[in-house]
């Protein structure tokens, strides 16, 4: 499976929707103006207005709604990334996420380029479903590594690229994923972990990112490490390595204690993260120390250097 790339042009012949109905569908495919009235973009009203103007100037579709003032370039990519069934949100259309999701709202700026990097690297060292690797755990020294940020926007390109994906906040201190997705989180890895739900009404699909489903935290309970410490964790990982291609792991920073050490060990293996100029060295060497004497494999390091991210083994 390869990237799906940036359009060379913003108005590619071959990705033209027809003149007739906006609601035609040219074999499997939606037409662009169908798509994004779906997603709230356009109005019906506003895509007959283009589709007269493009039948009176005989130009192609994306041309006459920018004409007319109606769509972005923006807008158009994401019609025509749907097109490819390479999903993500256009910056307007009324879902509601985080702007922090970069690969969903950003998907061909040169960021995202750089999580696709560590997307291919991480399908050449570890994930393997023959060998039993489906799981990472994302580990950070401290608070400020960005690894919520990272392993979220991790989970939406390998979804992007047809992997069905596992997101798990296992981070039951202080937890990211349900606002960076607007989930409700009053279910979660907690409460599977507590036996108190099971994973049918946990597990939250996102319906604007195609083969990715998210796991929140859930409930912040007193004893974090009690919890993780039943045996439901294990028949967890177990029913999630099974189900899905790619399971990513959130956990707490190794500075709120020993939490992502026994989820990186039960997951099989860790990529660790820091950031430009906030992580001490001194942190992060520890880091590495606990986890090899843990025996969890570190697949890779990444260093969050916005705007860049850069990857090293």
């Amino acid at each position: 499976m390869s990237d799906m790339q940036p359009p060379s042009s913003l108005f590619p012949s071959d990705l033209d929707v027809e003149l007739e109905g906006i609601g035609r569908k040219t074999g499997s495919k939606r037409s662009l103006g169908q798509i994004l009235v779906d997603a709230k973009v356009l109005t019906p009203e506003n895509a007959q207005r283009i589709i007269e103007l493009q039948h009176e100037k005989k130009i192609r579709f994306g041309e006459a709604a920018v004409q007319l003032g109606l769509m972005s370039e923006g807008d158009i990519h994401y019609a025509l990334a749907h097109q490819y069934e390479y999903s993500y949100l256009p910056g307007t259309g009324g879902h509601h996420a985080d702007a922090e999701l970069v690969a969903a709202y950003q998907p061909f700026s040169n960021e995202v380029d750089q999580l696709r990097t560590i997307r291919a690297q991480l399908m050449l060292r570890w994930f393997d479903q023959h060998k039993g690797h489906a799981m990472l755990a994302v580990v950070g020294a401290g608070r400020a590594e960005g690894g919520s940020y990272l392993v979220a926007n991790l989970a939406i390109v390998f979804a992007q690229m047809g992997e069905r994906t596992l997101l798990i906040d296992a981070d039951m201190r202080v937890p990211r994923q349900h606002a960076l997705f607007q989930l409700n989180n009053q279910v979660g890895f907690s409460s599977l972990l507590a036996g108190r739900a099971d994973v049918a009404s946990a597990v939250h699909h996102i319906p604007y990112i195609q083969n990715l489903d998210v796991l929140p935290a859930g409930p912040i309970p007193p004893n974090p490490q009690e919890l993780l410490n039943r045996s439901n964790l294990i028949e967890l990982f177990e029913w999630a390595g099974k189900t899905y291609d790619i399971v990513l792991i959130d956990t707490s920073s190794l500075s709120s204690g020993a939490d992502a050490l026994m989820v990186a060990s039960k997951a099989g293996a860790a990529l660790v993260v820091a950031r430009a100029n906030a992580t001490k060295t001194a942190s992060f060497k520890n880091m590495i120390v606990e986890l090899k004497r843990s025996n969890i494999h570190v697949v890779g390091s990444v260093l969050n250097a916005p705007p860049l991210i850069d990857v090293s083994a």
